[in-house]
């Protein structure tokens, strides 16, 4: 690498890189420190269950979701049914309710005396109908409520990967004799395989890395050790060593992934090989049940938790006007504020580093950094933790600089700054995508008028990618009203979103007062994917 490349590109992904590197670092090496007594007296009683917990519970909602987000996809992707082209863009509003407020929802509905006692009541009269009610909680509860609220993440990647597969495939199940399920399994589910295993393997980042939702059913997870030795044992190194064993687990799935994806080969067929879908107009009964599942699958993962925290609100209009909702928006808007800009301002630095430059080791860097989405926001932010400490109390320390711990621990510049690490990978690769349509040649035609590297950004490169940092926002915006564990970790004291508001009162077992905060918290975010679904979702 020559002195003239080295310049402020590479240096600002360097220190990007790092930034991701350290909470990998940190777990690694406070693995090995020594701990407090906790450590041996929970290896030897909740350190198995937590590590098995972790595992049925993994296993049960990437079943769950294989089966509705591949189902729903394949329905809407080569059917025509009543109701089919509103089914494809309503059934990714499941992203807008986080698992723990559909927990809320769940169990308010099922537990005793709850709504559907209540709706039996009303029904058919006074009753013993509490012993006819399923119970949702523990871990049945924890995989149902993960399970509708993530498995758009495999319908979404799914549907995308059927809808450009080629009409040739299933005429060719048909000449070689396949029924439609033959068909299925040997050619348009292995041919989706790719789309699959990567909406799985996010379901799997998510599910590890939950914390509202296993700790409000009370299942013992990595993620519930960890913040439980954080906060309540006040043990940063317990918390690193039960981190780096969930690192593992994210490895490993990162493994598995890749060894799937070498052993298989695909063929994508060529502009001119490609023919256009026809969609199968269903029979009668066909397309009822096709119609039903869909509804079904859209009802409980979206309008159930909508009609049950808006029947509370109305039934208990006190805890309405008890919410401070200006603070709750104003504090919600500095950090989705904050973190777009500084999430924007970064990944435009380092994509367009990497276009001037055209650099291997520069792209080599960036690829880095964009790694941090995969590790669990609990880890992040008790790894940043430790690293602050350390660095407070061995570098600033050794120069007489006083502390730092107060600027970044408990504050929000630490907040966002565990958030950048935490969604670089998306404003990284969404400007990338943005940059990718805009040809060398104009930068030559720029740079031929006169035009400094500055100026072509700011007159050719911006325009082009101002629906990008839009898509941009909005998907980082949806991330960080959603996000509870990195914000219950790091949020100053007394700062309060909407999502750790329904949190806490929801911790209290006042599930009506969480009602209200995770409405505005799903009716904000379903207006924010309706827009992005603009952007992501066209045919």
């Amino acid at each position: 690498m020559g002195i003239k490349n080295f310049n402020i590109w590479y240096l600002s992904s360097l220190l990007i890189s790092v930034a991701v590197a350290i909470p990998i670092l940190t777990i690694c090496a406070g693995f090995f420190e020594s701990t407090s007594n906790y450590y041996s007296i929970l290896k030897d009683t909740f350190l198995f269950d937590y590590i098995n917990h972790s595992i049925i519970l993994l296993a049960g909602v990437l079943l769950s979701t294989f089966v509705i987000g591949v189902g729903c996809a394949y329905l809407v992707s080569f059917y025509n049914f009543p109701g089919v082209n509103f089914f494809k863009w309503a059934l990714i509003l499941s992203f807008a309710v986080p698992p723990y407020i559909y927990a809320y929802s769940l169990t308010a509905f099922f537990e005793n005396y709850g709504t559907a006692f209540s709706i039996l009541v009303n029904l058919f009269g006074e009753g013993e109908y509490n012993r006819y009610i399923p119970k949702m909680d523990g871990m049945f509860g924890a995989i149902v409520s993960l399970s509708l609220s993530l498995f758009g993440y495999v319908y979404i990647l799914t549907r995308a990967s059927f809808h450009y597969q080629s009409q040739n495939l299933i005429d060719l199940g048909k000449n070689l004799g396949f029924s439609k399920q033959k068909s299925f399994f040997k050619i348009i589910l292995p041919s989706a395989r790719p789309a699959i295993i990567a909406g799985l393997s996010l379901v799997a980042m998510e599910t590890l890395s939950d914390f509202g939702t296993v700790d409000f059913f009370n299942v013992s997870t990595l993620t519930t050790g960890i913040y439980n030795a954080w906060i309540a044992f006040d043990d940063l190194s317990l918390a690193n060593r039960l981190s780096f064993f969930l690192l593992i687990f994210i490895l490993g799935l990162f493994v598995i992934e890749n060894i799937s994806r070498k052993k298989a080969q695909y063929h994508s067929p060529t502009k001119s090989g490609f023919k256009s879908k026809t969609l199968v107009k269903l029979n009668k009964v066909n397309s009822i049940l096709a119609c039903f599942f869909c509804a079904l699958i859209f009802f409980t993962s979206f309008l159930f938790p909508i009609i049950q925290m808006t029947y509370w609100t109305i039934i208990f209009p006190k805890h309405f006007s008890d919410l401070n909702l200006i603070e709750l928006f104003a504090n919600t808007g500095i950090l989705v504020l904050l973190s777009c800009v500084v999430l924007i301002t970064f990944a435009f630095i380092s994509n367009y580093g990497n276009r001037v430059t055209k650099s291997k080791l520069l792209e080599l860097l960036t690829t880095f950094s964009i790694s941090g989405y995969a590790i669990p926001g609990v880890i992040l932010a008790v790894a940043f933790i430790t690293f602050v400490a350390w660095f407070d109390n061995t570098i600033v320390s050794f120069f007489g600089l006083g502390t730092i711990k107060n600027i970044f621990i408990g504050s929000i510049l630490g907040l966002v700054s565990v958030y950048f690490v935490r969604f670089y990978s998306l404003a990284c690769n969404g400007i990338k995508s943005g940059y990718l349509k805009i040809n060398y040649s104009i930068d030559e035609s720029a740079y031929l008028l006169g035009y400094s590297k500055f100026k072509t950004f700011t007159n050719v490169h911006f325009p082009y990618l101002r629906n990008s940092i839009l898509l941009i926002g909005l998907i980082i915006a949806i991330e960080i009203i959603k996000e509870l564990p990195i914000t219950l970790i790091m949020r100053p004291f007394n700062f309060e979103t909407f999502a750790t508001t329904a949190y806490i009162y929801a911790s209290q077992d006042l599930l009506e007062a969480a009602a209200v905060p995770s409405l505005f918290l799903i009716l904000i975010t379903s207006t924010f994917i309706l827009i992005t679904a603009r952007y992501t979702l066209r045919d």
